[in-house]
């Protein structure tokens, strides 16, 4: 098969379809067939150094986390971050002073940066916030289980035990990127990006002490890649499919609020990519040989859709409807490698009714107050979700000090 025949299955099937043309065995084992091309001339970096994402971590937050967990400081500093949430507010007084000065780094948004941009992303994410949820929520989720690397580390770390936990601080951060007040003063995507960066690192330390982890250390920059490419690559990826509407300034501006969570997540500048051709390019190469089926991901499917039939019971949507849907947002292959059951009813009803429901409400859109009224009702569904997930508690990101407990 070509590389250009590959593009366009991989294209039309919303960033995942072509994973077939690899085989069927597990991409984990796919290195030699895709070895690292992408060059560094592609990213907001404009240059770089081209070394393989595979073997690059986070030289700056992965000894400073190791240190603290080593010195027991984390339960003290989690206490003293549990109020800092806006972006633009001082670090709390009594962090380790080798921590504070890392944080009042990693906080500063790139010089690249354009608040013009990212304010048009604000817009974008308003009217067309149920494809990005849909996408980034499910879609997502239903990828990321189908990503060895990345199934394992949830899977063994502390979060693996309570998913919902998990999800719920999961979804604080995917709303805080789509937030329309995301990189102004008073949102909180920059807090949000420094904890999850913070977390990473932790992890990293902590799942090599694990006697179920193997192998290389995890969350590697190729990690991060693979699970920034199954959210906006992705999401982009579907509504393009979907025939939803979008101007060059709004993707141009979509691309680039992931451009600049990336950055702040402790993705390297040189491996960010500038336009959607070369994220386009990047995802070809990256999703292949990093997918496929683990036993860890399969039971964490089964969880996740579980809790997504839970929370949308009230609306009287059914597990077999949650595995249709599931379906038919990440294709048949990486619905198998999760487990998820064919469902015979819902999933022909799901793939010929969607595509109508999209042209549908697309045809709304242009009405006056379409957009605000969408946004309120993206939001109450966004809140609901997070109400469900946390029991009405409230819940924050928080560095871990142990792995999954039992294992």
């Amino acid at each position: 098969m070509t590389e250009l025949s590959r593009r366009k299955m991989l294209i039309s099937g919303g960033a995942l379809g072509a994973l077939g043309a690899l085989g069927m065995a597990a991409p984990a084992h796919a290195g030699s067939l895709l070895e690292w091309t992408w060059q560094p001339s592609g990213s907001v970096a404009g240059a770089g150094a081209g070394a393989d994402p595979r073997w690059v971590w986070d030289e700056e937050a992965d000894p400073l986390l190791a240190s603290l967990l080593d010195r027991g400081a984390i339960p003290e500093v989690n206490r003293l971050l549990w109020n800092w949430t806006r972006n633009d507010q001082p670090l709390p007084d009594g962090l380790p002073a080798d921590l504070r000065d890392f944080m009042e780094h990693a906080r500063q948004v790139p010089s690249w940066a354009d608040q013009g941009k990212l304010a048009t992303a604000a817009e974008f994410n308003k009217a067309r916030g149920i494809y990005l949820n849909l996408c980034n929520g499910v879609g997502g989720g239903m990828l990321a289980t189908a990503i060895p690397n990345e199934a394992r580390a949830v899977y063994y770390s502390k979060g693996g035990a309570d998913m919902e936990d998990r999800v719920a601080k999961t979804s604080i951060f995917g709303f805080s990127v789509g937030a329309l007040d995301a990189y102004r003063p008073d949102g909180t995507c920059v807090v949000e990006c420094v904890k999850t960066r913070l977390v990473h690192a932790a992890v990293r330390h902590l799942l090599q002490q694990s006697p179920h982890w193997g192998g290389e250390i995890p969350i590697s920059q190729e990690d991060m890649l693979v699970t920034w490419h199954t959210l906006p690559t992705y999401a982009m990826r579907k509504m393009l499919e979907w025939k939803v509407p979008i101007k060059p300034a709004e993707s141009e501006a979509y691309l680039h609020v992931w451009q600049v969570t990336a950055h702040l997540l402790g993705i390297k500048d040189e491996y960010i990519p500038a336009t959607w051709a070369a994220a386009n390019a990047q995802s070809d190469q990256v999703l292949p040989r990093n997918m496929g089926p683990t036993t860890e991901g399969v039971e964490l499917t089964d969880i996740l859709l579980g809790q997504l039939a839970e929370q949308t019971s009230p609306l009287s949507i059914s597990r077999p409807l949650c595995n249709a849907l599931a379906r038919y947002l990440v294709g048949n292959q990486v619905a198998d490698w999760d487990g998820i059951r064919r469902e015979p009813i819902w999933d022909p009803l799901i793939s010929s009714l969607w595509p109508k429901l999209v042209k549908f409400r697309e045809g709304l859109i242009p009405l006056p107050l379409v957009p605000e009224t969408a946004w309120i009702l993206d939001e109450a569904v966004r809140k609901y979700i997070l109400f469900f997930l946390t029991k009405g508690q409230q819940t924050k990101i928080e560095i871990p000090t142990i792995n999954r407990p039992g294992t």
